[in-house]
């Protein structure tokens, strides 16, 4: 049976179940059976869940299919106008209005129960009356539950008015908090073998194949296809179509080999089998449609079926507020970062292994299809906005019991991934591209990047393999910032026992990590010390102003930023967003940036707080905490071009997989980078204490490396 015939078969055996639900929401929006204080919320969310049922209907129907441009675009803002601008500061998707409303705890558990209904609005594009049956019965019980507590107080006061006639009447009683958590526990709990088994289904299986179908079969030359993801279509996803549409077919083609072929050299410079496998996952936000078209093309000629699955949108499956999957346009990303650690509410050990629990099973059951797939293809973006978010007393966070907890899920599930799909025969490939969020120079920059992801990769080679034969000879590696930049580092580097045959840093160009242009290492952790400063960057999609972290031993020992004027409130979004809730992580790799191209693009359009790290840290030196770049694959060997191996892969962390595998990972791997005109110098001092230097003021001084220099050169006569 095929999955669209399993989703028919899915949907018809809930059918009824679904119609007594929508007829209950119906009843809803006139009734005035709660608590007066919540009547509006009820409605309100009703009216939005019969949207949906609405929209849901018209594309199962067909309807949508004979809708204008305009009436699609109409629909489009009505789904997502709760959370859009100003209407956000009023909307019970925001937990401080929520908050404000019904106090701190209800406040915060109603929020949470409209941003997980507001998840419905993919299911109803994908068709999944089943998913959207469980929303509505989910709504419904919370209402249920708030309209008998009323229903018991009026019953209550009726008895009372009888024995005192002309007493004042009490307000109607609501439930408990307790109550409400209760539901959204057991919800949470008892569908995870839905929504969760469903979304591992999604990365493995190719018969998910909604928005794969769409792409391959849809007219891309108009707009309307947009709309039929079901996500907000902005400005950017318009642009991008509409630039797409104007480039030359070669200059398409070549983006999707680009691609397609680093996807493919990555398994061949890593010596993995890609003829094994049979499914890659291609990952993009939307109005790249065109590419990704001549991508799946590319990727069917290697024998790789495509997964293309959407963002999470369930409580149960999301990770934070991180989009990994497809999706369109970021609607308000202050709404995504207020719900992003939800799961605070009800989330216990006995939650957690019940996750565990589902994907052991659907891992188990599906063992073929997981040991076939290869990994992710990712096509990210840039340009927007950078954001710094607010941070709000009356959002969720975890306790620190639960903290504890996310953490052990985060290890297991990632022990459980590798299992199944074993890091030592998949692997990646990620590519960026701007949107016309960037600015007026759009389409400039736009064609700068394609000549930044085309560059000559054995030039690089040959520059970089330079300067790799003068690091092989350190013994450790000193950067220095330059005026206001505080950053001093001692980077303590791995000892070459043979070095005719090995070597500290591999040679990157561009396979897996499109663009070229940098050198890196999984540095020792044992004497690597000091501070690492940044003015501005912008890492996982947040903004951070002087971002400083302290080293002692290859791990942070203190942090801080200027984001906030409250030190706590610094310190609280790094410990959540860049030690992702751990008390300390290690230098998981150091690496020198060569490319300059990309470095001057950026100043020159002003963009420099907008590039993706992916090319980001290409400009300049970066250090990333948490996991080395070779985490569960460290047993395979890999070399550089020039032939010799490379043999710094571990770090003291790594290394305790081979006692206890749940202590040698931390689920996370994050680039910062210094800007070349932050640097006062980069040098390598060698067993006999020689300083070679690397790079002084922002220039590449040593000798053969200076061609790097050239960009920089005609930037700074321009």
């Amino acid at each position: 049976m095929s999955l669209s015939e399993i989703q028919k078969e899915r949907n018809e055996q809930c059918r009824e179940r679904h119609e007594l639900a929508v007829n209950r929401i119906r009843s809803m929006v006139t009734e005035e059976t709660v608590e007066k204080a919540y009547v509006g919320y009820f409605q309100d969310v009703a009216l939005f869940l019969l949207e949906l049922e609405n929209t849901r209907r018209k594309v199962a129907s067909g309807e949508w299919e004979n809708y204008t441009l305009e009436q699609m675009r109409s629909l489009n803002e009505i789904l997502y106008s709760d959370i859009l601008d100003k209407n956000y500061e009023r909307s019970y998707a925001n937990p401080e209005y929520a908050v404000s409303s019904f106090g701190t705890e209800m406040g915060q558990l109603l929020s949470l129960l409209y941003a997980e209904l507001r998840g419905g609005i993919s299911y109803a594009f994908e068709e999944k009356t089943d998913y959207l049956t469980i929303l509505y019965e989910l709504f419904i019980e919370v209402y249920n539950c708030f309209e008998n507590a009323a229903l018991e107080e009026a019953s209550e006061q009726s008895t009372a008015d009888e024995k005192e006639s002309g007493a004042a009447g009490a307000e109607k009683q609501i439930p408990s908090a307790e109550q409400i958590r209760e539901i959204l526990y057991w919800y949470a709990s008892d569908y995870c073998d839905v929504f969760l088994a469903d979304r591992i289904l999604e990365q493995i299986d190719p018969s998910f194949s909604f928005a794969a179908d769409l792409i391959e079969t849809a007219d891309l030359d108009s707009d309307e296809y947009l709309y039929r993801f079901g996500e907000y279509i902005s400005k950017n996803e318009l642009g991008t179509a509409h630039h797409l549409r104007n480039l030359p077919q070669e200059t398409l083609q070549k983006m999707a080999d680009v691609y397609t072929e680093g996807y493919r050299i990555g398994f061949i410079n890593t010596g993995k089998d890609l003829s094994k496998k049979k499914v890659v996952n291609i990952r993009y936000s939307l109005g790249f449609e065109k590419v990704v078209r001549l991508a799946i093309e590319n990727f069917k000629k290697m024998g790789l079926k495509p997964v293309i699955y959407r963002a999470a949108a369930s409580v149960i499956t999301k990770r934070e507020h991180h989009k990994i999957g497809y999706y369109g346009c970021i609607a308000n990303q202050q709404y995504e970062y207020d719900h992003r650690q939800d799961q605070a509410l009800f989330m216990d050990k006995r939650y957690i292994e019940r996750k565990l629990e589902v994907m052991k099973t659907v891992y188990e059951q599906n063992r073929e299809l997981a040991a076939g797939f290869a990994g992710p293809a990712v096509m990210e973006i840039f340009g927007e906005t950078p954001f710094s978010p607010i941070a709000k007393d009356s959002a969720p966070a975890y306790s620190e019991a639960q903290r504890s907890l996310a953490l052990l899920y985060d290890s297991r599930s990632g022990q459980l991934t590798n299992e199944y799909i074993k890091g030592d025969e998949r692997s990646f490939t990620i590519i960026a591209y701007p949107v016309p969020e960037i600015g007026s120079d759009y389409a400039e920059i736009f064609n700068e990047v394609i000549r930044i992801n085309t560059l000559d990769a054995k030039l690089y080679e040959q520059v970089q393999q330079t300067m790799i034969d003068a690091l092989d000879q350190g013994v450790y590696v000193r950067v220095k910032g330059k005026g206001e930049n505080q950053t001093d580092m001692h980077v303590e580097l791995y000892r070459l026992k043979d070095p005719a045959k090995e070597t500290i840093f591999e040679n990157c160009v561009a396979d897996v990590n499109i663009p070229v242009g940098e050198v890196f290492t999984s540095p020792v952790l044992d004497g690597t010390n000091g501070v690492l400063n940044v003015s501005k960057v912008y890492l996982d999609g947040l903004q951070y102003r002087n971002l400083k972290l302290t080293f002692k031993d290859g791990k942070i020992t203190d942090y801080t930023c200027d984001n906030f004027s409250d030190e706590a409130e610094n310190r609280k979004y790094i410990y959540d967003n860049v030690l992702k809730n751990h008390e300390t992580l290690p230098l998981g790799e150091f690496a020198i940036g060569t490319n300059t191209t990309a470095y001057v693009v950026a100043r020159k359009y002003g963009i420099e707080d907008k590039m993706p790290i992916l090319i980001a840290e290409k400009t300049g030196p970066h250090f990333a905490v948490g996991d080395t770049c070779y985490s569960w694959s460290e047993e395979i060997r890999v070399y550089n071009p020039n032939g010799k191996e490379i043999v710094a892969k571990d770090n003291s962390c790594s290394l305790l997989r081979k006692e206890d595998v749940s202590k040698a990972y931390f689920n996370c791997h994050t680039d910062i980078t210094i800007p070349y005109e932050e640097l006062e110098e980069i040098s390598v001092v060698t067993k006999d204490g020689t300083d070679i230097i690397l790079l002084r003021d922002g220039r590449f001084v040593l000798p053969g490396t200076e061609v790097l220099n050239e960009p920089l050169e005609k930037d700074t006569d321009h």
